[in-house]
């Protein structure tokens, strides 16, 4: 992948969005001193508001990927929301960023008591929806050593209690295909795994992709009146039949692109027929460390017809890549849904709070 380009082709890379952007899929990054930086980069590329989903858990970037702590959802509130208004918005994980390495319950009854207390505490201090980690399904196990999945009926009240809540759950289960296959240099992810080797799953004493999708698919199906998110394009960008037959058959499940310029990338004609055909249901996310670079790559996806180019890494870094992209060139609608209308609609009091400085945005000219 290391291999000159003597490609000869026209580069056009906006220096903003064409309308403003609702980052809806991203974290903090262990950022807490450094928000003003963020607030920079969001006012020079047109991001209008950013979406920490893990606002009571820390998450940082380790050796082996991405670590995570205890936080506090009160810290986000006082460094993030209150400072810069408007600006940042929290999903809350609850009690669903334990460490992996000890059961998540011994008690399921009053694990899921102490979730619905804790979901109902951060809803009231302003959380916007509840985020699920990929742990489940694929390292909590309870007390006896067996592993939890999402559609394990002890967890049942907590789906109901978002849907009664009105809040959407973003859940992340499973991950690319080549995760899950051996890492050897065939697997396309093959350097992706030996830098960040905890995203390996080839042991077998983790669950198949399939299984984890089949199970998610269990719980959409058994809570429709909950909404559910699902990043990633569903975590099956590699087949987007599949995803498309899911968006088919679950009125509430919509999806995010975060982290997947690439899979989408590699099959432009697919996926801008794809986007556009579900383009009501698709919400606009980068799932890495902000910078001027990564919003203005993913612009360049999604609204040119630029050929051939680099997209980042998982971490944000243009440093490694798997194969180059091509962009879409998507219709100013479907942008304009993607960028932030559609997830103006799906979280609950956005509009209200977003909608007079995105109208101020568009009114005052500032978009290139």
């Amino acid at each position: 992948m290391g291999r000159d380009c003597y490609l000869v082709r026209e580069e056009h890379v906006p220096t903003k969005a064409a309308f403003p952007v609702v980052d809806a899929h991203n974290h903090l990054w262990a950022a807490w001193e450094k928000v003003d930086d963020v607030v920079r980069v969001m006012d020079e590329v047109g991001v209008v508001a950013y979406c920490d989903l893990t606002s009571n858990v820390t998450v940082k970037w380790g050796e082996g990927g991405y670590v995570l702590s205890a936080g506090d959802i009160a810290q986000f509130r006082e460094k993030c929301a209150n400072r810069f208004p408007g600006r940042f918005y929290g999903f809350t994980a609850a009690t669903f960023a334990r460490p992996y390495d000890e059961p998540l319950f011994s008690d399921a009854r009053a694990f899921v008591e102490e979730t619905i207390r804790i979901l109902r505490d951060h809803v009231h201090r302003g959380a916007r929806g509840l985020k699920i980690l990929k742990e489940l399904g694929l390292r909590y196990r309870d007390a006896g050593g067996e592993l939890i999945f999402a559609d394990d009926e002890r967890l049942a009240p907590i789906w109901e209690e978002a849907g009664r809540l009105g809040i959407p759950v973003l859940i992340h289960q499973s991950d690319p295909y080549g995760f899950f296959q051996p890492v050897t240099p065939d697997n396309e992810h093959y350097q992706t795994l030996k830098r960040y080797s905890d995203w390996a799953f080839e042991d077998p004493s983790y669950p198949r992709k399939m299984e984890l999708l089949r199970r998610r698919d269990n719980l959409l199906r058994n809570h429709p009146g909950t909404t559910f998110m699902l990043p990633h394009v569903a975590n099956f960008a590699e087949n987007l039949g599949y995803v498309s037959r899911l968006l088919d058959d679950h009125p509430n499940a919509t999806i995010d692109f975060s982290a997947r310029l690439d899979e989408l990338g590699r099959q432009p004609y697919s996926a801008r027929e794809f986007l556009i055909r579900y383009q009501d249901r698709v919400t606009f996310g980068t799932d890495m460390p902000p910078s001027v670079d990564v919003y203005r790559c993913h612009f360049r996806f999604l609204e040119t017809f630029d050929e051939y180019f680099v997209p980042p890494d998982y971490d944000g870094s243009f440093g490694h890549f798997r194969w180059r992209i091509h962009g879409l060139g998507l219709p100013a609608e479907v942008l304009r849904k993607v960028y932030y209308a559609n997830v103006l609609k799906l979280v609950p009091g956005l509009e209200e709070e977003l909608g007079d400085r995105i109208e101020a945005q568009m009114a005052g000219g500032v978009l290139s």
